[in-house]
């Protein structure tokens, strides 16, 4: 496995970046994908959104050449004919779970049954017994908009879930507008998050994504599949300044048709080894990815910012 133990270098642009987007992220879509979906029971709406997924791929050959691209670093010893398979599962994967999410994100009680087990919810507990805050740290791989909201059910705290500004307001309030178990914060400048410090200091836990640079000087660069790739440093920047651990934790879907969240050993962050601890999430992201590449949903170049042109 390669090590993410040292930066390669500080990210310095100025542009934020503008991560990839297209014209089906408007909320009449996901009001219409919702309505027909809730009509299907869950077997047969899964089955629709992978076939689906598999016409996505090839109706969008940027996107899935970008995607052969991506795993091309992450499964090096695949042949193309085999990475363009793996690379139309990502698709599969993607619709599935959007599927389950506009489904179900909009109730207030989501079904234990889609939940096959939280492995790792040791560390979960001993945070809880010990009255810490936790940031938990996630990625674009499996369903982590279900991470929150899976593991605020069963976590007996407040759980606050980090979030960037949609395009479109209208999808955002859609996606997080109704009451639930999580209280939705979105980034919109970096004074967004400080409210969260006093949050983590009462034992209440914080859930961000980790693995999209932000396009601004907060951004390092780590060694990720043998190439340096942005990542946030403000996780660990939080974490601490609140003096709580990050703990990684990834929601993957499972041949089974449920989900289990992998929560990995907790990353104690010391003053001055920010870095260091961002170089350990880095490593569990890593092996994370090599172990799901085909629910691993990033449609542009991973190993760059995407800047506004």
């Amino acid at each position: 496995m390669t090590t993410a133990a040292s930066p390669a270098s500080v990210v310095t642009s100025s542009s934020l970046p503008r991560w990839y987007s297209h014209r089906f992220n408007r909320v009449a879509v996901y009001r219409a994908a919702a309505a027909v979906a809730s009509t299907l029971p869950r077997w047969a709406r899964l089955r629709l959104a992978a076939e689906l997924g598999s016409l996505a791929a090839l109706a969008l050959p940027r996107e899935r050449t970008r995607v052969e691209a991506n795993l091309a670093r992450v499964r090096p010893d695949l042949t193309p004919p085999a990475r363009a398979v793996l690379a139309r599962d990502v698709f599969r994967h993607f619709a599935i779970c959007f599927a389950d999410l506009v489904v179900a994100n909009r109730q207030r009680q989501l079904p234990e049954r889609l939940l096959a087990a939280i492995r790792g919810s040791e560390y979960l507990d001993e945070a809880g017994a010990a009255r810490r805050g936790l940031v938990v740290l996630t990625a674009h791989l499996g369903n982590w908009e279900f991470a929150g909201r899976l593991l605020a059910h069963r976590a007996p705290r407040p759980t606050h879930v980090v979030v960037a500004p949609e395009a479109d307001a209208a999808v955002e309030r859609f996606l997080r507008g109704a009451p639930g178990a999580v209280n939705f914060v979105t980034r919109r400048e970096p004074r967004s998050v400080l409210p969260l410090m006093g949050a983590l200091r009462r034992g209440e836990m914080v859930a961000m994504q980790g693995d999209r640079g932000l396009g601004n000087r907060g951004d390092v660069a780590m060694p990720f599949f043998g190439a340096p790739a942005p990542f946030p440093l403000g996780p660990f920047v939080l974490a601490r300044a609140a003096g709580v651990p990050v703990v990684p934790s990834f929601c993957v879907f499972e041949p089974d048709r449920r989900y289990t969240i992998v929560v990995g050993e907790p990353i104690t962050v010391k003053e001055g080894a920010e870095v260091e601890a961002l170089g350990a999430w880095v490593t569990a992201l890593e092996a994370a990815v090599r172990a799901h590449p085909e629910q691993w949903f990033n449609f542009f170049d991973a190993w760059s910012v995407p800047g506004a042109s």
